[in-house]
């Protein structure tokens, strides 16, 4: 199978849809629901917009394995943290036990993580953490104000509404 495939097949399925969100002109105007007030009808919204991200760009995290600096077993994640503005700020570990038994979750801080050698799937990801440090983290509890474990000097608070 050609590595062009993939693309081809994508630039056809776009130029089947592109005349559907192709916007004329020249369609009546859209008519007021019954018992609207006259002139308060909608504009129809956009098209939305549309992005590609290539297969080696981009990868999902949730049940991704979590590696030390000396290749130990940090757990997998489970959840990703983000604030208000939608930046990720950390990610809950599944740490410790076997077979989900004897397991606990800790929030470790997004900057500790690494994300060099993700390209598929079973790749882990790096913590610039050690085990003895996630052993010692408390444990995450949901509604529970969050204990973030970050790497030395790397985090920032949160700004909290009171």
């Amino acid at each position: 199978m050609s590595t062009h495939f993939p693309i081809a097949l994508l630039a056809a399925a776009l130029a089947a849809v592109a005349p559907a969100l192709a916007q004329t002109g020249t369609a009546p105007p859209p008519t007021a629901p019954h018992g609207a007030a006259k002139g308060s009808a909608k504009e129809p919204a956009p098209p939305p917009s549309v992005s590609v991200i290539g297969a080696r760009d981009a990868h999902g995290m949730l049940g991704r394995e979590v590696l030390s600096a000396k290749n130990e077993n940090m757990g997998r994640i489970v959840d990703v943290i983000v604030d208000r503005a939608g930046q990720a700020r950390a990610a809950v570990i599944d740490f410790g036990g076997f077979l989900g038994v004897g397991s606990r979750k800790i929030v470790v801080d997004w900057n500790a993580l690494h994300f060099q050698r993700i390209s598929n799937k079973k790749d882990a990801i790096g913590l610039e953490l050690t085990k003895e440090q996630v052993t010692a983290a408390p444990e995450y509890k949901e509604d529970a104000p969050l204990i973030v474990l970050g790497a030395a000097g790397k985090l920032s608070p949160l700004e909290v509404d009171r």
